[in-house]
């Protein structure tokens, strides 16, 4: 049903920015080669299709029972590997700020991270099922209304789905967004050069920004974006 939904809304093969601002949607019926992506933080769900995601020196693949989550700019290769005419390759990207999360674990009883204090990649993948699409539904859903319903409702619903990621992936979201956690100095560091990209990295100055040791910088930012500082900032121009 969601599926015919957004191919009548869609017609095209591509992406599609909604009404919704952090809502889009892609299609396709063409199969791809790898190409280099940045994921920015967001949500994504192949609703039909398959596609491939590289990252450091790992492969991985999704499809309709999982979905992908980025919490920071992370720098992959990407390639459509099930796609036709006849079923084309159906996509919802779902963007989300680490503010918006922090709004919501500030609302939340606990906000501590339980137990898991190592350092994680930038990716994570779960399984997909209908805690995440009901409401996934109900967003897609609101461009029938009017446009003060889309920005009231729009929201709430975000925020409903924010709610179920950090009860299904809590510890991995809590890491990059609370204050103090390592996880999160080197979130800051990937988004002060993505912010000044076109300027000449200073390694002792950004360390001394996000509050961490030169050393602890290049071994644990390449821990989560699987680059070191100059690589990402080359990545990303």
């Amino acid at each position: 049903e969601l599926i015919n939904y957004i191919q009548e809304k869609h017609k095209v093969d591509g992406v599609m920015q909604t009404q919704i601002p952090a809502l889009r949607f892609y299609t396709t019926t063409s199969l791809s080669e790898f190409t280099s992506v940045i994921y920015e933080p967001s949500l994504c769900i192949v609703l039909q299709g398959e596609k491939a995601v590289g990252f450091a020196d790992e492969m991985f693949s999704y499809s309709e029972t999982k979905y992908l989550l980025a919490c920071t700019h992370i720098p992959a290769n990407v390639k459509i590997q099930r796609a036709s005419k006849e079923v084309p390759y159906v996509a919802v990207i779902l963007k989300f700020s680490l503010e918006q999360i922090y709004e919501v674990l500030k609302e939340l009883d606990n906000s501590g991270i339980n137990e898991k204090k190592g350092i994680e990649k930038g990716l994570c993948f779960d399984d997909l099922d209908e805690s995440l699409l009901e409401p996934l539904s109900r967003l897609i859903k609101l461009l029938d209304k009017s446009t003060n319903d889309i920005k009231f409702l729009s929201s709430l619903i975000m925020k409903e789905i924010i709610y179920t990621l950090l009860e299904r992936n809590g510890d991995f979201l809590k890491q990059h967004v609370l204050e103090g956690t390592l996880t999160n100095q080197i979130v800051k560091a990937i988004t002060e050069i993505k912010n000044n990209f076109s300027q000449t990295i200073n390694m002792k100055d950004l360390a001394r920004t996000v509050g961490i040791s030169e050393s602890s910088l290049y071994h644990n930012f390449k821990k989560i974006t699987s680059m070191s500082p100059l690589q990402f900032q080359k990545k990303i121009r």
